[in-house]
């Protein structure tokens, strides 16, 4: 007897349209996992930005709070001063000069506060009684010995720095003993701006600040007995990243200054604080 083979059943696969629209299906859902990866990481790379400006604004803001809140002291009475030159003379230099402007110093004459034109970065020569500059540098001084501090904060390359200098040298008044240094106090700064509070006459005055101007005023304000009492300023710092993508650029304007519009690819943060000098309050309220 004849076997007949055994025919399988008939299977029926995947048609032509079904096929395409599972790869449509597998391509709308890898694009739509792409779109939520970059645009985490887009995410992540902003919060990042914010995060580190944030957290320098934060430092320099303490510490230029810290240090610009002994401008124009001058204690004869409890402090441990240095005294190699006429410490009375020394104390009314400091305390009616708080802020130097080009012209105050001998040796350098271009040194002292400036306001930049052009919208760049304003500079600034504070003048106090400190045991060392800025820079951590104590001119050779003993140690603990107090001394006639000068310290000048500009921008350079985007960088915050500031130079410590002797005011005993730049008036003249003694042989450099150690040359000035210069250190970095924080990177990627586009902008520093600074206003100075001026009182109102001495004679007249109760240590407010009547009004705010910029350096280049200082001079004929000193002219008739109006002293800086407080400091007003302004940083305007970017993110290390360039990988940042705003979609609108933003304007920015500090203080005085007109409005600039920056690049899509940082982060910016503008920090501005004012402070009141207590040391030049007490003073111009004991001048009366």
């Amino acid at each position: 007897m004849r076997r007949i083979p055994h025919v399988p059943a008939h299977q029926n696969g995947f048609s032509l349209v079904e096929l395409m629209v599972t790869l449509t299906l597998g391509l709308l859902i890898s694009a739509a996992v792409i779109q939520v990866l970059v645009s985490s990481s887009v995410t992540n790379k902003l919060n990042q930005a914010v995060a580190q400006v944030q957290e320098s604004g934060r430092f320099i803001m303490g510490r230029l709070s810290a240090e610009f809140y002994e401008v124009g002291r001058y204690d004869l009475v409890t402090a441990n001063i240095d005294n190699s030159v006429d410490t009375i003379a020394e104390a009314a230099y400091v305390q009616n000069n708080p802020i130097a402007i080009p012209g105050d110093f001998g040796s350098i004459a271009s040194l002292g506060s400036v306001q930049t034109a052009s919208g760049g970065s304003d500079k600034l020569v504070v003048s106090m009684l400190g045991t060392e500059d800025c820079t951590g540098n104590n001119h050779g001084y003993a140690v603990d010995a107090e001394f006639h501090v000068v310290n000048h904060y500009f921008v350079s390359g985007n960088a915050l720095k500031c130079t410590g200098y002797d005011g005993r040298v730049l008036r003249g008044l003694k042989v450099q003993a150690v040359s000035p240094s210069t250190v970095t106090l924080l990177d990627n700064v586009e902008s520093f701006q600074i206003q100075f509070g001026v009182s109102d006459t001495i004679t007249s005055s109760r240590g407010q600040a009547i009004r705010y101007v910029t350096a280049d005023e200082i001079g004929g304000l000193r002219n008739t007995n109006q002293q800086v009492v407080s400091l007003r300023w302004a940083l305007m710092l970017k993110s290390y990243q360039n990988e940042v993508q705003q979609t609108q650029a933003q304007k920015y304007a500090l203080l005085n200054e007109a409005a600039r519009t920056m690049s899509t690819s940082h982060y910016y943060q503008v920090f501005s604080k004012t402070l009141a000098l207590r040391n030049m309050k007490n003073f111009v309220r004991s001048s009366q």
